[in-house]
């Protein structure tokens, strides 16, 4: 058992820091002392780059890209399968075949995804370097596009022979490599006006953030279960042993990814420098906060009812004779497990709402500046990595000891 961690642990750390070596692999073509001339005098591109390196010194690599074009294309396919009746029930119902369909969708739709953000860092590249033309334009497109894909193939490796999700990590590894500079920010920036309740104040946040974030990841509403052959038993105890498990947050990141996609877009207009008058937007600071805090509710609702669909449990609850206790099957089944999912919806949408908003209100009133990096997104693909991971853990060391127990 011991070797088959220590070997899937090895192969994904190697994969790990191969992405990692190639992301400082310069795309040849590209005059780097140009880039680093412009982003020295250049706020908005100094700030763009910091949200990828944490430093003030870029290179465009032959994976650059990373994984992104990879996670958009999931987050497009998860929103097709949310409108597509047909895609849902071929994800849900289909054979080996029609799951490896959708797999090979979600390739092409990362390929023209990787195309787009290609095309896009090449043209934004246009006003840096001197040298810039169409045939070098095209060998950048071509070389981000084949590191994204590369990347891709490296992180299905991860995940089909080594430890953890492969997209997870790296997005994992990526969030961590830039947790010391985010450590950095806040010492320099806050070491003036940085107090003891301050400090306090952050270690707080942190704490019932990080507190939050697993409760939303572990925390489930058991419905208990009985079925048809346990009915006959003398003890109403006894036969209530199994449970359907539904969990707090069943969007996982989702509703935070999808509002701050939407709500980035007058930050865009006004740097732009188009719509001036939407410059009062950045004076009233509680009216992103409130914005925020609502479409994660609505987004929550959206995307849980995508995912969890009452009518589908309750005709799979049918199928296999099991019931709810004290519920009919079929009509009456399906309306209480709509109640109980809007309710725990609502209560897993509030705590994510909550913890995403709350650094933002002690940034305002204890004065800390920079406290925005440290993110509820972050923090819950964190949290939810490593628990991920342990349980992945627990699976083998089980089966192991399954399977030697019956050799």
């Amino acid at each position: 058992m011991r070797n088959v961690l220590l070997n899937r642990l090895l192969l994904s750390l190697g994969i790990l820091l191969l992405i990692r070596v190639g992301t400082f692999l310069p795309v040849p073509g590209i005059n780097h002392s140009d880039l680093a001339f412009y982003i020295q005098r250049h706020s908005t591109a100094k700030n763009l780059i910091s949200t990828f390196s944490g430093d003030n010194t870029f290179v465009i690599g032959l994976f650059t890209l990373n994984i992104f074009p990879y996670i958009n294309a999931t987050i497009f396919v998860q929103l097709l399968l949310g409108f597509s009746p047909k895609l849902a029930k071929l994800q849900k119902e289909g054979d080996f075949e029609s799951r490896r369909s959708i797999s090979r969708l979600t390739r092409f739709i990362t390929l023209i995804w990787a195309i787009i953000q290609s095309i896009g860092v090449t043209f934004y590249l246009r006003q840096i370097l001197f040298d810039w033309n169409y045939l070098l334009a095209v060998e950048i497109v071509l070389w981000l596009t084949t590191g994204a894909m590369i990347v891709l193939w490296l992180s299905e490796l991860i995940t089909d022979y080594g430890l953890g999700n492969g997209a997870s990590l790296l997005i994992y590894t990526n969030i961590i490599s830039n947790l010391p500079n985010l450590f950095k920010k806040l010492i320099i920036q806050n070491s003036t006006n940085s107090t003891i309740v301050s400090v306090i104040g952050i270690s707080l946040l942190v704490f019932m953030s990080l507190y939050g974030i697993v409760f939303l990841q572990k925390g489930i509403r058991k419905i208990p279960l009985i079925s048809s052959k346990q009915l006959n038993q003398t003890s109403f105890q006894d036969t209530v042993k199994n449970y359907l498990p539904l969990r707090f947050n069943q969007a996982g990141v989702m509703p935070i990814i999808l509002t701050t996609a939407m709500l980035v877009v007058p930050n865009y207009i006004i740097n732009l420098g188009l719509f001036n008058w939407l410059n009062f937007l950045q004076s009233f600071k509680f009216i992103y906060w409130i914005g925020y805090f609502v479409l994660i509710l609505a987004f929550s609702s959206f995307y849980s009812s995508i995912v969890l669909n009452p009518k589908d449990l309750a005709d799979q609850l049918q199928k296999m004779a099991v019931t709810i206790p004290g519920i009919r099957p079929g009509l009456q089944t399906t309306f209480y497990l709509k109640k109980v999912i809007k309710r725990i919806t609502l209560i897993g949408a509030t705590m994510l709402a909550i913890i995403t908003v709350v650094p933002n209100f002690i940034e305002s009133t204890f004065n800390i500046s920079g406290l925005n990096g440290l993110s509820t997104t972050s923090l819950l693909i964190l949290a939810g990595v490593v628990l991920d991971l342990i349980r992945e853990i627990n699976n083998i060391y089980y089966s192991n000891v399954y399977k030697n127990m019956y050799k």
